[in-house]
């Protein structure tokens, strides 16, 4: 699911000046495309260290176990119905935290999702015109209970069961490459996947990293506009948004978020949802689940979730936009942004 966060920085190579002990660090910044969307990293070392290849390394790594869009990935080899699939570190770890947060959000976010998201059109071009007895039938295979991970190997209570971790892997993937540069000493960076970000400590100088909350458009070509500025120490980010990835048919627009319980894209007066957190792979998967099962739900879930923050953007009865957020996301606002 794309993400839509901006980055507050102006991107350069190299800074190397004065004798201040922060300006001899350099800065590297390292962006390309991968998993079906964009990833953009800023670091700080000392050591002049290249960290482009180990990078690349990782997002094929994940690619390669829990990716829709990779044909013999682990994740497609299992739900084309190949039962001798021995799993990774990767794929045990997208399963067991998209099972955690299923629990949490009471099925709201569901990892066996993949029949419906398909069938709307949300892994390939070809959509189906679905009537009611069609998305009855498809939601009676989406249900995370009946899947089950034992040691290196998974199976499913039902046959044509898919599993799904889009909605939570890119996040996955930022907390990988986070945990790598933590292993090789760098005590500054910026890791953005997709829209799903992590921050470590502060600049060399001190500053927080600052990244910005997507304000809504009705339309998916309008200009990005910046809602809110966000100043991140040691923090997670990620946004969901139901008001640019979508898809028309008959004249009605359908939203990316599905919800398990129904069958159908979400139709609420919820439009963006950003979540902060400990790690990325968190933020991610309750955003998405905040999204699909709106306000007053998600408002209850933080409450029962430690180390949960977030900020919601919806539409009112008289047709504007509202706001709300958690009193720890609040104080992480830019001065400039209240």
């Amino acid at each position: 699911m794309k993400r839509f966060l901006y980055l507050s920085l102006t991107l350069g190579l190299f800074c190397v000046t004065s004798c201040n002990p922060a300006d001899k660090l350099e800065r590297f910044n390292l962006a390309g495309e991968a998993q079906g969307t964009y990833f953009a990293i800023t670091y700080y070392d000392a050591a002049k260290r290249d960290f482009r290849l180990q990078v690349d390394s990782i997002l094929k790594a994940v690619d390669e176990s829990v990716s829709l869009w990779v044909e013999k990935s682990l994740i497609s080899r299992i739900n084309n119905g190949d039962s001798g699939v021995i799993v990774d570190r990767i794929f045990r770890d997208n399963f067991n935290k998209s099972l955690q947060v299923s629990l949490l959000t009471d099925g709201y976010f569901d990892f066996t999702i993949g029949p419906l998201a398909q069938a709307w059109g949300f892994h390939r071009k070809n959509k189906l015109e679905l009537n009611d007895r069609q998305i009855d039938s498809l939601r009676n295979l989406v249900d995370f209970r009946k899947v089950h991970l034992r040691g290196d190997t998974v199976s499913m209570d039902m046959p044509n069961m898919r599993f799904d971790f889009n909605a939570i892997a890119q996040g996955y993937t930022t907390d990988l490459i986070a945990a790598f540069f933590d292993r090789q000493g760098i005590k500054s960076y910026l890791i953005d996947v997709g829209g799903e970000i992590f921050a470590r400590n502060t600049k060399p100088k001190g500053e927080r990293w600052r990244v910005g909350i997507e304000k809504p458009s009705e339309n998916a070509d309008d200009k990005r506009v910046i809602q809110e500025i966000i100043e991140l120490e040691n923090k997670a980010l990620a946004t969901s948004g139901s008001y640019r990835k979508y898809f028309e048919m008959n004249g009605k627009r359908y939203s990316h978020a599905i919800n398990p319980k129904t069958g159908r894209p979400v139709d609420h007066n919820l439009l963006s949802v950003t979540v902060m957190a400990d790690d990325a792979m968190t933020a991610d998967a309750f955003a998405t689940a905040f999204l699909v099962m709106g306000l007053e739900k998600a408002e209850n879930v933080i409450k029962t979730v430690p180390g949960l923050e977030a900020y919601f953007i919806y539409w009112t009865p008289d047709h504007r936009y509202g706001t709300f957020a958690t009193e720890g996301l609040k104080k992480c606002i830019a001065a400039e942004s209240l």
